[in-house]
């Protein structure tokens, strides 16, 4: 969708990991920069590491400079009525990155906008992500290995107890009025009144200690509901599917190939793809895929749809700020090029092909369900994917399965040509549904 240099008013950012509107990712990008321009300090050595790759390598260096370049000089791109664009080259990135590196994300209640920027370094590439340039680099393999060591240098301090201060009751904090009151609306789902019900009611944690008793930023974003909370659907019924994410659908294919077009607009799925090209994907040809999306504010463990033995799981590497360029430049008639605000967040059928994701393979109890599929996909900065279960091991429908680190993206399950599987939310729900809830029925 092009975006018009006027436009002011809210945009739909799937699964709100982004400002709902552009004038709050652009004060919150301004506030960082003008942080960053005061206090230049020397870059983490995996920047230095990372600069030293774009320097030495002709490809990189064409990719990493153009993509700045080309980001269109006009409003709403650029910060001031000269057209000085906000983020200068790969130099100023890289400085951007090197304070994102040692910050935790923080809620925001200023200015009568509240909510947060949950993928920062998303937040600073929005632009040059979406120019022929960024479309290049993100896909180029020695720029994800790069950015794979960025991420868990980053991943590495969201695990310190230096992150945890963002866990305060203070209009930035969590756990301020409104950090508080919009992570338990988001938990207050489920078929009985929770109306009545508090975060620390919800959720494993202690009000009365420091950061509610959590002891980093991934310790807090991992946490656990408390037992009772999210109760398994009919747990003696194989035939019921039990929600695997807290999430709300996006789409349900049917007579899924093997291979397809899943750059193209309309996004379809790509077994093969999907599946690392895993030689049990081809039992998955012509059969069911159902694909859901997590909040930011949501529950990001995984839980097992059914009952069965895991017969494979692995992780498979992929890109981190790919989008197909539809979603970025666009334009046909020749005027400047338009970049499309949502980007990553709306291209969640072409990111279960791309990104980094996890794969789970089920051999359900029953045989009516037979061999099944989850499939969780990082997004951006959000690309931690850990399994906590290994092949060979028998689960019980709901058990853990694995989660996200610092929150998800998206999911899917998939089943196989044949089997009868019916009865999924469809897509537009206004709240999420509740994990190891009531999904879908095999007949």
């Amino acid at each position: 969708m092009a975006f018009k240099s006027q436009r002011k008013h809210p945009l739909h950012r799937i699964g709100n990991w982004l400002p709902a509107d552009h004038a709050s990712h652009r004060e919150w990008l301004c506030s960082i920069i003008k942080t960053v321009d005061r206090n230049e300090t020397p870059l983490h050595p995996v920047l230095q590491e990372f600069q030293h790759l774009i320097e030495t390598n002709t490809r990189v260096y064409m990719l990493m400079t153009g993509m700045f370049r080309e980001v269109p000089h006009k409003s709403p791109y650029h910060h001031d009525p000269t057209g000085k664009p906000q983020i200068r080259d790969y130099e100023h990135f890289l400085q951007l990155l090197n304070h994102l590196l040692s910050t935790a994300p923080a809620w925001t209640d200023q200015s009568h906008r509240v909510g947060l920027v949950g993928l920062p370094i998303n937040a600073i590439l929005d632009w040059p992500m979406g120019t022929a340039s960024g479309y290049a680099a993100f896909l180029d393999p020695d720029i994800n290995a790069m950015l794979k060591k960025v991420l868990n240098a980053w991943g590495a301090f969201l695990r310190s107890p230096a992150s945890a201060q963002v866990l305060n009751d203070s209009p930035h904090g969590w756990f301020g009025a409104t950090g508080e009151r919009d992570l338990t609306a988001a938990a207050r789902i489920g078929p009985t009144d929770a109306s009545h019900l508090q975060f620390h009611d919800l959720f494993e944690c202690n009000p009365s200690a420091p950061y509610h008793g959590f002891s980093s930023w991934d310790d807090f974003f991992t946490r656990r509901f408390r037992d009772g909370v999210r109760p398994v659907a009919e747990p003696d019924n194989p035939r019921i599917i039990a929600n695997a994410c807290e999430s709300k659908p996006y789409r349900t294919a049917q007579d899924v190939r093997a291979r397809d077009t899943f750059w193209m607009k309309e996004q379809p799925y790509s077994l093969l793809d999907m599946l690392g090209h895993d030689p049990l994907a081809l039992d998955f040809v012509g059969g069911t895929v159902y694909q859901a999306f997590l909040s930011a504010l949501s529950y990001h463990r995984w839980h097992a749809p059914v009952s069965g033995m895991v017969i494979k799981a692995f992780v498979v590497d992929g890109t981190y700020y790919s989008e197909p360029l539809f979603e970025g430049v666009g334009n046909p008639e020749g005027r400047a090029q338009e970049i499309d605000l949502a980007g990553e967040v709306t291209s969640q059928a072409y990111i279960t092909a791309t990104a980094t994701r996890a794969v789970i393979f089920f051999q359900a109890d029953d045989p009516a369900i037979g061999l099944m599929a989850f499939l969780g996909v990082g997004m951006a900065e959000v690309s931690t994917c850990e399994i906590s279960v290994k092949n060979g091991d028998h689960v019980d429908k709901g058990d853990q399965i694995g989660m996200f680190h610092f929150g998800g993206s998206t999911h899917c399950l998939l089943f196989r040509k044949g089997v009868k599987v019916s009865g999924f939310p469809q897509p537009g729900v206004e709240e999420n549904v509740p994990v190891r809830s009531r999904l879908a029925v095999v007949s």
